[in-house]
Formats: C-alpha cells, structure tokens, sequence
C-alpha cells in the first residue's frame, strides 16, 4: 500500500484523537494503561528533580554522573529479568510485584534524609547513598514491557502508519511527562527549602505508585496472561542479536550515539537551571485589576520548564508523523536527532546569547521549548525500528535494539559527571554536543529508510 492510499482511509491523529482512542481500548489494555499514566505520572514528578535532590544532599556532580549511569544500567538490563518473573508468576502479579516495588522506591527517596548519615562497620553512609537505593526499586515497573508496547502497535496498525499509531500512543504515555513535572513545580514552590517540599513531591508520587499498583490488580483479568512469555534465556539474546534487521545497524549506531551524547548531560539540566544560571522566574499578572506577583524560585522554575518543553512534544509530534508519510520517517527522525545533538550547547550557552534580546529566564523558557521538538521525531524512531521486523518478532526485535543501544550508552552519565566536576560544565555539554552531531550525520549518510514511507 503506498502511503497516499494509506492516509486517505486514515483517522487524522491528533491529541485529542490519542485520548478518545484510549477510551475505546479492551478493558485488560485501559487497566495497564492507566497503571502506565499513573506510574508515569509518578516518575516524571520526581525523577529529573533527583540530581538537586542528590546535590542538597551533600553529593558532588562525580556522584550526580554515577547516579545517571546506575539509571542506564537499569534501563538496559531490568526488561529481560522481568520477563523471567512474568513467566514464572504470571502477568498479573508479576505487574502488582514490580508496582509494590517502584511504589516503594518513591518511599525510600522519601525518607532518604530522615535516616541521615548511617554509620555501618566504621563506615559512614551518606544520605544520598539512598537515592541510589531508591532507584533500583522505583524503576522496576517503569522498565519492564518495553517490547510487548512495541510489538501491540505493529500489530494493530498498518505499516505506512506506523509512526501516526506511535504519535498516538505517545501523546497519551507523555501527557503524563507533562501533568508531572508542573505538579511537582507547584507543590516545590509552596517552601523555600528544596528539601522540605520536594518531599511533597515525593509522597504524592507514593501516592499515585500504590493507587496504580491497587488498580491494575484488583481490574486487571488477564485472561490470556502472556507478558513475558516468549522469553527464552541468553541463547534467545545472542540469536536475537545476529539476526538483527540489516536495516536497522545504521539507525542503532546513530542513534547509540546521539543518545550517548544525550547521556551526558542528561542529569545535569536541573543543575544549570539551578547552580549554573540559578534563575528562577519573577513576573507580575495583572487581571481584574489587581496585580498578583509570581516569583519562583530555580528549582520550581525548572518544573514549569519542563512543561513547556513536553507541550512542544505532545503539539509537535503528531504532525510529525503526518509529515513521515509525506516526505519519510528518515528526515524526521534525522531532525530529532539533530535536536537531541544540539540542545546540550544550546542549553549550556544560548540563554546568555539571547539574553541582550530577552531576559535570561525568558531566554531559558524559549531554550526549553526548542528542547521538546526532539521529541518530534520519537513517533517516526519507533517506526523505523519495528518497522523491519518480521510480524511475530517486534517485540524481540524491540528489545533486542534496546539492549545493544543502552548497554553502550551506560557509562555516559559518569564520563559527563567528571567532565562537569574536574574541567567544566561547558567542556562537558560541548563534547556532548560534539558526539550527537556525529551521530546524527552518521545516520543521514547511512541510514535506510522504511520500505512503507518511500
């Protein structure tokens, strides 16, 4: 089918199509969904507050660095581990499990500075050292799944519409990208102390682990209760992983690169928000007649920031994809990894360029927008890699590009930690930038493009 006869019997996406799609969904998959939004939601609120969280701990940008790459190792070796839990357990529990789990790693971050410095053998503990222990446990269900997400939408969607049925499922996931972050800016803004409201943040987001975890158990029928099953051991890694799609090589490497790069200086976007810059947001709103002054302070700021970047994302990504069908996923994809390989330089010096022209926090706000059209390009990324993959094979092809990309991409957040602490935060984000833009020209000179978008 080309893509002109594709589109013409298509349903536009949009938002607001996303959203009365997710309505219409089997009662199993709304469940999960909504376990989806609410741990999302959770994540989100805390997770890129975490490295001030860390620093106000008494932490260095070096333990900032580790922290990132314990989150890449995570990422890369949770998924398989959680498949051999599925199928021992079952779906169901194996889900309730892995709930309990994430639900109880927001709680530790919670406590975190309550249990102080622990001394154990003669040797202190900090309590930052707790974070990292929160972190192993509130990424259990944020890393499990990944394939089969994939694997669903291939399914259900017609391969020249690929990257509108991602932009579909992705609009609704990052809502919750958008909701958390500003909830967390307000409930932050409501005590001068980041370490007194940020643990405001912290229990809401317990909150909403152990209302997500209650309801996915008790309305989840799991009637064909297969999550998890096709996993196989490490020989089914090692073939999966030589029977890779040719196509997908250049696109692995490119994007291995730029997410390498992005890896970085990821952690450390608080950080220039909030010790590089330290700008927060002044500004009177007039209404009615009467004047209602709003100053926030840096850490409150970088929430209400990270909501203009995700609505970029979420306005953004769906004509995105309907341009995919016009003019390919390749560009696409090429113009988000572009975004992704400049944003460290941009960030780290554009809002000093701009500001003769605008104040420095309006000059952050416009830098943050820029950032959230990286996300432009996700609906067409997803497409590219299940798009070469055999019908029954997505979500082992899925898991197996995942599992090369992050491996390689692990150790990024400590190589940008000494970057940042032993030389300088801008030797740091300029040799990240350095090592996207690589990447991203690697993939526009070998990159393939699906057979369905030409």
């Amino acid at each position: 089918m080309s893509r002109t006869q594709g589109s013409a019997g298509a349903e536009g996406t949009s938002a607001l199509d996303a959203f009365r799609r997710f309505f219409a969904l089997e009662r199993d998959v709304l469940v999960l969904s909504v376990a989806m939004f609410a741990f999302s939601l959770g994540f989100q609120m805390t997770s890129r507050f975490l490295p001030e969280y860390i620093v106000a701990l008494g932490a260095s940008g070096v333990v900032v660095g580790l922290f990132g790459t314990a989150g890449n190792v995570i990422s890369a070796v949770f998924p398989y581990p959680g498949g051999a839990v599925s199928d021992r357990i079952g779906s169901r529990y194996a889900l309730t499990l892995f709930g309990l789990i994430s639900t109880l790693g927001f709680g530790v971050w919670l406590i975190a500075p309550t249990l102080g410095s622990v001394a154990v053998g003669g040797v202190t503990i900090p309590p930052w050292v707790w974070i990292f222990v929160g972190l192993v446990l509130a990424q259990g269900w944020k890393s499990f799944g990944l394939g089969a997400t994939f694997a669903v939408v291939k399914q259900a969607t017609d391969p020249s519409r690929l990257a509108a049925g991602f932009a579909s499922t992705e609009t609704f996931r990052r809502s919750a990208f958008l909701i958390g972050p500003v909830l967390a800016a307000g409930l932050i803004g409501s005590h001068p102390e980041f370490t007194v409201s940020f643990r405001y943040v912290l229990a809401v987001a317990v909150v909403f682990g152990a209302t997500g975890t209650l309801a996915q158990h008790l309305l989840y029928e799991a009637r064909e209760d297969s999550v998890g099953g096709s996993f196989a051991g490490l020989d089914r890694v090692r073939r999966d992983l030589r029977e890779m799609p040719g196509p997908l090589r250049p696109l692995l490497v490119g994007d291995t690169l730029v997410r390498f790069a992005n890896g970085m200086v990821y952690v450390f976007f608080v950080l220039v928000v909030t010790r590089f810059y330290r700008v927060g947001f002044e500004t009177t709103v007039r209404l009615a007649g009467l004047s209602y002054p709003i100053d926030l302070p840096p850490e409150a700021f970088f929430g209400y920031l990270l909501g203009v970047e995700m609505l970029v994302a979420l306005v953004s990504m769906a004509p995105a994809a309907n341009a995919a069908e016009r003019v390919g996923l390749k560009p696409v994809v090429a113009l988000g990894f572009a975004v992704y390989a400049l944003f460290p330089i941009v960030l780290i010096g554009g809002p000093e360029a701009l500001a003769p022209a605008v104040s420095l926090q309006w000059a952050m706000v416009l830098v943050f927008a820029f950032s959230g059209l990286r996300f432009a390009g996700l609906p067409s990324h997803k497409a590219l890699i299940v798009g070469p993959a055999e019908a029954g094979a997505a979500g082992r092809v899925t898991g197996t590009y995942y599992l090369l990309r992050n491996s390689v991409v692990v150790p990024s957040a400590a190589i940008g930690g000494l970057l940042w602490e032993f030389l300088s935060p801008e030797v740091a984000f300029g040799v990240a930038a350095a090592i996207g833009v690589v990447g991203t020209g690697y993939f526009i000179a070998f990159g393939e493009e699906f057979d369905a978008y030409r």
